[in-house]
């Protein structure tokens, strides 16, 4: 792959994505509608499979394969989505494993196959950057994939990208934690002053799976943490946070504002299947489905994309 093609996927500059001027975006416009992917996680299907998950994994010809359906599946969409935000997980080594180089790579070469007009979003996990990251792992995701944190706007919508393994353990890089808490400040207030049509998030693991008040683990954050989120965000009017990581369906709501978990592009680890969800936006609600990547490549599914615009 060119360096050229590479470079175009490097969207996220200066805290923004260049795919949308803010001045041309700010204003409400007409419904539209863009697709979520999670966990695309080259490497992560042959781990999980011997039981050693903890590996780089060797082999990801399958998941492979599954993005690349995903890719074709968006590419044939009728009317296209305004973008696919992919959040978290795009790669399965960790930071310094030795097939980390060779996944990024092939992921990217799958990525430039999708439309050109179909811009991509860049969301971190803690496959990308590490569960305990440092400024290093930061730095070399904001080199390969973009700015680990931004926002731009769409048609009137303010979209918010996190960083959240900053919020899951920022012990290696407090400084770098306190710089995203001030300029979410700051884009929190924004989304009021400007009197956005929505606010909406993105980021990689989950503020909750089900409940506000649920236990914490390695899927959802910790509890202090999460409310002081749900709290910030409730303020400033943020409609719905979407997420990965769990590799599972899952969501709940808190005070009007939606949690929604998609499972993933690769390796699942319930019962659902490998797919993407569909995220209808209108002047007053957020409607979404998520569909298998067998049933995205129907060409039916444009039409009922279509119909939810106009229903909604």
């Amino acid at each position: 792959m060119a360096q050229k093609e590479q470079d175009e996927l490097l969207k996220a500059r200066d805290r923004t994505l260049s795919a949308f001027r803010e001045d041309l975006e700010q204003e409400w416009k007409a419904p539209f509608y863009f697709i979520q992917g999670a966990d695309p996680q080259f490497g992560l299907m042959k781990a999980y499979a011997i039981g050693d998950c903890g590996s780089g994994g060797d082999e990801w010809e399958e998941e492979l394969r599954l993005t690349q359906q995903a890719v074709q599946a968006i590419n044939q969409l009728n009317p296209k989505p305004k973008f696919f935000v992919l959040c978290g997980d795009l790669i399965h080594g960790m930071p310094g494993t030795p097939w980390r180089e060779a996944q990024v790579r092939d992921l990217k070469n799958v990525l430039t196959g999708l439309s050109r007009d179909i811009p991509v979003v860049f969301v971190s996990g803690n496959h990308d950057l590490g569960n305990t990251p440092t400024p290093e792992t930061i730095e070399d995701y904001c080199q390969q994939w973009g700015d680990d944190y931004f926002s731009f706007w769409v048609a009137g919508v303010f979209f918010l990208v996190l960083n959240s393994q900053l919020y899951f353990d920022a012990s290696k890089c407090p400084e770098l934690k306190q710089a995203q808490d001030a300029w979410l400040g700051q884009q929190l207030a924004i989304a009021g002053e400007r009197k956005c049509r929505h606010a909406i998030v993105f980021q990689h693991i989950p503020l909750f799976l089900k409940a506000s008040d649920e236990d914490h683990d390695y899927f959802n954050l910790e509890k202090s943490i999460r409310l002081e989120l749900l709290e910030k965000f409730q303020k400033a009017g943020v409609k719905a946070v979407f997420s990965g990581h769990y590799h599972r369906n899952a969501g709940g709501s808190y005070k009007g504002l939606e949690m929604v978990v998609s499972s993933a592009i690769g390796c699942q680890l319930g019962e659902d299947t490998h797919g993407l969800r569909a995220v209808v936006v209108t002047a007053e609600k957020i409607v979404h489905r998520y569909y298998s990547l067998d049933e995205l490549s129907d060409h039916g599914v444009g039409k009922d994309l279509t119909a939810l615009i106009n229903q909604n």
